[in-house]
């Protein structure tokens, strides 16, 4: 389920440690959870449980999501669900 290590990303996270097993590092939380996008912690297990539904076997998948999370995601866009169909929407608008 793994694409993504944190050595993988490329922009500078909030790496405040949580325990291992806490909902915001396992990516298993309700769809209605906001996204912190500068937890590193969170962008990395969203972006791995995106990769994992979406069957992702290149890390430059993972890589963009992170990127269009990070550069193109509006402020206002922030639940599970609403960045998950936002990525889903606009894919194929940035290379």
């Amino acid at each position: 389920m793994t694409l993504l290590h944190k050595t993988d990303l490329k922009y500078n996270y909030s790496w405040i440690e949580i325990e291992p097993d806490n909902p915001r590092v396992t990516g298993l939380l309700p769809e209605t959870t906001l996204l912190n996008r500068r937890d590193g912690y969170e962008v990395l297990a969203f972006i791995n449980n995106f990769s994992f539904v979406n069957n992702w076997k290149k890390k430059e998948f993972g890589l963009k999501a992170e990127r269009l999370i990070q550069k193109h995601l509006p402020e206002n866009i922030r639940s599970h669900a609403h960045v998950k169909k936002w990525l889903i929407d606009n894919w194929r608008k940035f290379d």
